[in-house]
């Protein structure tokens, strides 16, 4: 091994693994220098396996022999720290010694095991899946900025390349908003697409389970590999996904665009307005039709995803309310739970209303377009040190700003997913949305696809990385 492997997707490192031109021995090896070096730093990851490199040579046996399982077989895939996993301690980012969780393989981490993925170590994340910052990891685009949360640990490490592909979850947008502040591709898919069993809760009827990965057809593989029935998650789909990546080529003219001009881009930075101004001009020059079209009950939105969130997440601590543990909570994940527990009944009914109209809107959208485009963040990454940040001339905190684009669909349970779609004045990453109808992932998989390969923004690393 000669190459820097460390930059290259899985499409690639997965052939070349296959054809035995690479070890996962070797590959391994590449990113545990590199988060040994790099990492101090960064501080994207809570833990390494310690068995890593003995799960990377029983790969490299098995494909010797048999060949691989699939394109996954002997991958390093790291995981956010609140999938639970057998042989890693899971702290779902609490420093609370009296909580605990399970010691066994969530739905998602026995399902890379069984493609042959190999675990890499578990991710920072922002405590209990709260928040947008993650501390204490920084932005690998400028280490003085955040790198998106509440996944900021797992956006991190893939755009530094410590690892080829991360899970995450995403509740409002936990997974698209490092994806877009740290230049990678983050996947939400549909609700019920991947089974969230052995992910610690926050929002039962928010929580998505996904992959952050360099490119799109990576996420598409990641997507087969973890897609199909949890009998441990009632909502999950039973039917496994089809086969997305191999279509990911076919040409996209004559697909339909909507554009939702009376949220996605009202405060938007004005590097990012162009940036996606200028996605959207690329598809129409791929014959796409675009059609600008408004959801009028996006007005009332925020407070509904804030009253369903706070509201879930209350019940779920519960009992650590109870027993005092919130005490050792950060405190704006305490004050998150405490404010959680005023949500009336007729509070909570009310957003469930809210829902269902914008459910209702987006679905009438969608009845007559194939995806949905716009803006993943309306801004790039902050500093650390910033609470709020001045967007189209007013100020705004950045706990509401940063996820105003991604929770919508949250609370429709719609597929969607952030690429990079280029780079502010200062260097950081813009981040383009892209959503779909309800089990659409073949086709907006296969329009971030040809939008990526058009631009290749992924190829860029940052340099604190190179």
């Amino acid at each position: 091994m000669t190459d820097a492997v460390w930059q290259r997707p899985i499409t690639e490192l997965a052939r070349r693994v296959a054809a035995r031109t690479l070890s996962s021995t070797e590959l391994v090896d590449a990113y545990l220098d590199r988060i040994a070096r790099l990492d101090g730093d960064l501080k994207s990851f809570v833990c390494v396996s310690p068995a890593v490199r003995d799960a990377a040579r029983a790969a490299d046996a098995e494909i010797a022999r048999t060949g691989p399982r699939g394109p996954l077989h002997g991958i390093p895939i790291a995981i956010k720290d609140n999938y639970t996993t057998a042989d890693l301690p899971t702290r779902a980012g609490t420093s609370v010694d009296a909580l605990t969780f399970p010691r066994e393989d969530s739905h998602c981490v026995a399902r890379l095991r069984a493609a042959g993925a190999v675990i890499l170590g578990k991710l920072r994340m922002h405590e209990f899946a709260w928040g947008m910052v993650s501390p204490p990891t920084r932005n690998p685009w400028d280490l003085a900025r955040v790198p998106g949360g509440s996944s900021g640990g797992s956006g991190a490490a893939v755009a530094a390349r410590l690892c080829p592909a991360a899970l995450g979850s995403d509740t409002g947008g936990s997974i698209r908003i490092p994806a877009a502040l740290c230049g990678v591709v983050g996947l939400k898919p549909t609700f019920g697409r991947i089974g969230r069993s052995g992910i610690v809760p926050h929002s039962w009827s928010l929580d998505h389970a996904g992959p952050l990965t360099l490119t799109v057809a990576d996420a598409a593989l990641l997507l087969e590999a973890l897609a199909g029935p949890d009998p441990g998650d009632p909502a999950a789909h039973a039917a496994p996904v089809a086969a997305v990546a191999a279509g990911l080529d076919r040409p996209i003219r004559g697909l339909r665009v909507a554009v939702i001009r009376d949220h996605f881009f009202d405060g938007l930075d004005g590097a990012v307005g162009a940036a996606v101004e200028a996605a959207i001009g690329f598809f129409a020059g791929q014959g796409c039709t675009v059609r600008d079209v408004a959801v009028p009950s996006l007005r009332y939105g925020l407070g509904a995803i804030y009253a369903i969130e706070l509201a879930s997440s209350a019940a779920y601590h519960d009992r650590s309310v109870a027993a005092g543990h919130t005490a050792g909570f950060a405190e704006d994940v305490r004050d998150l739970v405490e404010m959680g527990r005023l949500v009336t009944g007729p509070d909570y009914l009310r957003a469930e209303q809210v829902r269902a109209l914008i459910m209702a809107e987006m679905a009438a959208i969608l009845s007559e377009a194939d995806v949905i485009v716009g803006p993943a963040s309306p801004l790039t990454a902050w500093r650390t040190e910033e609470a709020s940040v001045a967007l189209a001339g007013r100020s705004e905190s950045v706990l509401a700003a940063s996820w105003r684009l991604t929770y919508p669909f949250n609370l429709t349970g719609l597929p969607a997913i952030a690429l990079p779609c280029g780079f502010d004045g200062r260097g950081l990453p813009i981040g383009l949305q892209i959503a779909a109808r309800p089990f659409g992932e073949a086709v907006m998989l296969r329009m971030a696809h040809q939008y990526e390969r058009a631009h290749a923004w992924w190829r860029r690393v940052p340099p604190f990385a190179g």
